[in-house]
């Protein structure tokens, strides 16, 4: 089958009404990618070699966000809504390149599994002309049977038009199907919009297809594959069932999760064996962890790469561009943004390093922060191999601290400091004896005058 060429066409002209969203329903993101992208990659994970994208309601925004999930695939507008096998056939022009097999699939299903489209695949390669997904829910009241005769597929059975005998059939339709490139086009055509709403069914090509005297079967997903989105407490169930998904994948790989219920992947999270996990932890997109690092609680992550055995939180937050180096410390109250933290490097606490190299060893103290933004531009700061800032500092950049070089606490330091330097950026203490005690007076004589004449 590995030789079969396969054309996706996935439906996603919805406009997703329940979702009571100005945007397209199928760019609703789950683990922070637009559903429908991953249903691309499902696509393209049972080896679909062309994508076609059937949009409408706001099809620009589509347009625009396929070019990033979805670089090769071709788009084409339904321009009006008559039926699913309407939909399929505004890609005509990509079906009639004489694909092996054609899967039609929907940009709300992002669970789908690339398995179950394989599977579908698979009989089209031992000869079936169509290969329905079925499912079984919980409870099939609303959804239409998949009536099977001699361990072919008969028909689907909407359930209005069910019989009591049919109506206990527990197998469903998913709507996802697999159709031989072959007759897709000639099967297509055929579909009729004689019924209450005048519109055209896929799943009329069930028996058409019979009728002709092709092999029609069915094939299984789980009932979490087959799940579609219409509204966003379905869209948070489907969250809910991609992180436990992706939390199992991870400790069956070698990652302690502490508490998993409460950690937040990202569609792209990579994380090696040994990282340990502490409770509430978010990772965004673009997030490499390697092995053996410790993520404390409350820590929040995106865009950052971590190496191994790294230490980070509780509560950190590491921004787009945060480089940690092979057993850095990031910790509590700490933001690192667009920095690299060298290895060995400390970032203790309450800390904002952005726009800046902190040397291999160097420890950065509690409260320092580079000022890297004037307002309208941003500035490097550079800070050498096991230079020592202290607390409370301010690096004002563009900036650089030669390596050893020693910042004393509370400065403010504008120009760059030389190796093994020690610099000081503070006004000189005076000390007056008594004016405290003076200070504290006058304060009060001039609170309680104020209570006074307020009275």
């Amino acid at each position: 089958m590995s030789q079969r060429s396969c054309l996706s066409i996935i439906l996603a002209a919805g406009e997703g009404t329940r979702m009571k969203s100005a945007m397209p329903k199928v760019l609703h993101a789950i683990a922070g990618l637009p559903m429908v992208a991953h249903v691309v990659k499902a696509a393209e994970a049972a080896g679909a070699t062309a994508l076609a994208l059937v949009i409408g309601h706001g099809a620009e925004e589509m347009r625009k966000a396929a070019q990033k999930f979805a670089p090769r695939a071709e788009t084409f507008v339904q321009e009006r809504r008559l039926g699913t096998a309407h939909a399929v056939l505004a890609a005509r022009e990509a079906i009639s390149k004489d694909y092996d097999d054609i899967l039609v699939m929907f940009g709300d299903t992002p669970l789908i599994d690339a398995g179950v489209l394989a599977a579908a695949r698979q009989k089209l390669a031992e000869g079936a002309a169509v290969a329905v997904i079925g499912f079984r829910p919980p409870n099939p009241t609303g959804y239409g049977r998949l009536v099977e005769k001699g361990g072919r597929l008969a028909a689907i059975r909407e359930e209005k038009d069910c019989s009591e005998a049919e109506k206990k059939i527990g197998f469903c339709n998913a709507g996802m199907m697999a159709v031989a490139g072959k007759h897709a086009l000639r099967l297509l055509d055929k579909v009729g919009n004689s019924n209450a709403k005048g519109e055209f069914y896929l799943t009329d090509i069930v028996e058409i297809a019979g009728a002709e005297g092709l092999d029609v079967v069915a094939t299984e997903a789980s009932f979490e594959s087959a799940l579609g989105i219409n509204n966003r407490a379905e869209l948070a169930e489907a969250e809910g069932i991609w992180q436990g998904r992706r939390r199992r994948e991870a400790m069956l790989s070698g990652v302690t999760l502490i508490a998993p219920e409460t950690v937040y992947f990202s569609h792209d999270t990579e994380i090696g064996a040994d990282t340990i996990v502490e409770p509430n932890v978010w990772f965004g997109p673009g997030v490499k962890i390697a092995s053996g690092a410790r993520i404390h609680a409350f820590s929040h992550i995106e865009g950052a790469t971590i190496a191994s055995n790294c230490d980070v939180g509780p509560f950190a937050r590491l921004r787009p561009g945060a480089d940690l180096k092979q057993k850095a410390k990031v910790g509590n109250f700490c933001e690192i943004k667009q920095a690299t933290i060298e290895e060995g490097a400390k970032v203790n606490h309450l800390t904002y390093i952005g726009d800046a190299r902190v040397g291999a060893g160097a420890n950065i103290g509690a409260g320092t922060i580079t000022c890297n933004y004037d307002g309208y531009s941003k500035f490097f700061t550079d800070i050498g191999e096991g230079a020592f800032v202290g607390s409370n500092s301010s690096l004002v950049a563009p900036l650089t601290i030669g390596k050893g070089g020693y910042i004393a606490s509370g400065s403010v330091i504008t120009e760059s400091v030389p190796d093994d330097a020690l610099a000081f950026g503070r006004a000189r203490q005076k000390t007056l004896p008594g004016k405290g005690r003076e200070l504290r007076e006058r304060f009060a004589s001039a609170a309680a005058a104020k209570k006074t004449v307020a009275e």
